[in-house]
């Protein structure tokens, strides 16, 4: 079984991120669920026991903010999985599966099973979400590096309170999803302010 889970659908910034997960034997590691309910520093610590482990096969793909407006999120989410599974290149053996966590499917030969909530039910969905998530989170964290002023480091891009002032007192930055509400508005404005500048 092959799980697959994203991270990253929701902010105002920033590219969404998926990892596939294949275990190629079964192994112990307890602790493991849903990584919207663990702390950052669990998610760090599963992060690196599941990437370092023997028998853990993973990848990842990033799909970025500039796609995301050209082809919606949800088809781009669908595009990092499929990057994803091109990446992990599982052999054809008989019974292999993709879990999805989600109710959509992806462009995929290979048998695939959409399970809402599959990050709290399924191992492989739910290390698959680990590795996302801790995988968007540092790439986040480098784009605060860039762009102080919003405060990625915390937020991640979400659309918080702080996120919010922020994006009203500087406007959108190169990697604020111009598609996504307000950053849609907000961008709108800024033209229309540019425009009357120069008029």
């Amino acid at each position: 079984m092959i799980g697959l889970d994203e991270a990253g659908r929701g902010p105002l910034a920033g590219p969404v991120v998926a990892a596939a997960v294949s275990l190629v034997r079964p192994i112990q590691l307890k602790g493991i669920r849903d990584s919207k309910t663990l702390s950052e520093k669990q998610r760090e610590y599963f992060y690196e026991k599941l990437t370092n482990h023997q028998h853990v096969r993973w990848a990842v793909a990033a799909i970025s903010e500039r796609e995301i407006d050209k082809i919606n999120i949800l088809n781009a989410t669908k595009l990092a999985m499929q990057n994803t599974i091109e990446s992990l290149q599982p052999t054809a053996e008989k019974g292999l599966h993709l879990l999805i966590d989600g109710n959509f499917k992806i462009k995929s030969k290979i048998p695939q099973r959409s399970i809402i909530g599959g990050d709290g039910r399924v191992f492989s969905i739910a290390a698959a979400g680990i590795i996302a998530k801790v995988t968007r989170d540092r790439l986040m964290r480098q784009m605060h590096k860039e762009y102080p002023e919003y405060g990625f480091d915390r937020h991640k891009g979400y659309g918080t309170a702080m996120h919010i002032r922020n994006l009203q007192k500087f406007g959108p930055c190169e990697i604020h999803r111009r598609s996504f509400f307000p950053v849609s508005l907000l961008s709108n404005l800024n033209l229309s302010d540019n425009m009357q500048v120069h008029s």
